[in-house]
C-alpha cells in the first residue's frame, strides 16, 4: 500500500510540474554553479542530475561556473598565498596560469563528465573560446582580473541548437591575447543577456535575500529593480549579497526577464524553483508597470 500511494503522489508531483514543463520548454534557463554545492559532492550529484533532467524536458540549459576553492587549492600545493582586495582575488601573471588550467581544465571537464554520466550531452568551454568574454584589465592593483567588454554569444548558441548543455568556465581574454580571470556572477549574467535568457539561476551559500540576515524566515520571495536599491539604502541589502544582488540587476538590464539567488546548499533547489509554485530563493525582476 506505501509503494502504491508513493507512486501516485510522484504521478501527481509530475502533473503539478506539467504547466511549467510547457511554459519553459525551449526556453534558455543560466544556471551560475558555484560555492558550497560546486564542493560538496553529493550536492554536486544533484545539481547535474537537476540539469540533465531540465535538458530532457526540453529547458536549453547554460552551466555558468567558478572554482576559487579549488584555485586556491591548487596555489596553496605550489607554494602560492592566495590574496583578495574587495573580495577579488589578486591575480599575477603565475596565477593566471593556475586560474585557466583550474576553471577551463580540471572543473570544467569534470563537470562536462558528470552531466555526459547522469545521461546528458554536455559540452565545455572557456570565455577564451571563440572569444566569447572579451575583457579587459579591471584594476592594476588586481593584475589580470578582468572587466568585461563583450559577450560574443555565438558559440553559445551554435552549441545549444545542436542540443547541447554548455559547460562554460568564466575565464576571458583581450585583443592581444592576454588570459583574465572573471567574476563568475558577473559572467553569468553578462552571458544571460547575450543570450536572451528567460531566467538566471545564481546559486549561493544563503537563502537568498533576507530581511533579518540571521533569520531564514525573514526570505523576501521578489523585489523589484527599485526595491532593490531601496533595501540596499535601509542596509537590508549589504555586505557580499551587495554584488550579488548587482549582478541581478545588471543581468535584468542586459535583457533578461528575471534572475534568483537561491541557495544552492538546498537539495533539488534548481528543480523546486523551475517546476513548483513555490519556487526558491528571492527573484529580481524589472519594475513593475
Amino acid at each position: 500500500m506505501t509503494k502504491e500511494f508513493s507512486n501516485m503522489q510522484r504521478a501527481e508531483v509530475l502533473t503539478q510540474a506539467l504547466p511549467y514543463i510547457k511554459r519553459y520548454n525551449g526556453k534558455i534557463v543560466v544556471v551560475k554553479y558555484g560555492g558550497n554545492a560546486m564542493i560538496n559532492e553529493q550536492l554536486k550529484q544533484q545539481v547535474m542530475e537537476d540539469i540533465v533532467l531540465l535538458w530532457l524536458i526540453g529547458v536549453k540549459v547554460v552551466l555558468v561556473h567558478g572554482g576559487g576553492p579549488e584555485i586556491s587549492d591548487i596555489m596553496g600545493k605550489l607554494g602560492k598565498e592566495p590574496v583578495f582586495i574587495d573580495g577579488l582575488r589578486v591575480t599575477d601573471k603565475e596565477t593566471v596560469d593556475i586560474v585557466q588550467m583550474v576553471l577551463a581544465g580540471k572543473v570544467n571537464k569534470t563537470l562536462v563528465n558528470l552531466l555526459e554520466m547522469k545521461g546528458g550531452k554536455a559540452m565545455g568551454i572557456s570565455g577564451m573560446d571563440g572569444r566569447l568574454i572579451e575583457a579587459e584589465m579591471k584594476d592594476e592593483r588586481l593584475g589580470y582580473v578582468g572587466k568585461i567588454k563583450k559577450i560574443h554569444a555565438t558559440p553559445v548558441i551554435d552549441l545549444l541548437e545542436k542540443g547541447y548543455i554548455p559547460v562554460i568556465s568564466t575565464v576571458g581574454c583581450d585583443k592581444e591575447g592576454n588570459a583574465y580571470n572573471i567574476n563568475g556572477d558577473t559572467a553569468a549574467a553578462y552571458i544571460a543577456g547575450a543570450i536572451n535568457a528567460e531566467r538566471l539561476i545564481m546559486m549561493t551559500d544563503i537563502a537568498g535575500v533576507l530581511r533579518d540576515k540571521d533569520d531564514p524566515s525573514t526570505l523576501i520571495a521578489d523585489i523589484t529593480l527599485s526595491e532593490a536599491e531601496k533595501l540596499k539604502e535601509e542596509g537590508v541589502i549589504s555586505g557580499g549579497m551587495i554584488p550579488k544582488v548587482d549582478c541581478c540587476i545588471e543581468a535584468i538590464h542586459e535583457g533578461v526577464k528575471n534572475v534568483v539567488i537561491m541557495d544552492g546548499r538546498v537539495p533539488h533547489s534548481i528543480l523546486m524553483e523551475i517546476l513548483t509554485d513555490e519556487g526558491a530563493g528571492t527573484m529580481v525582476m524589472g519594475d513593475r508597470k
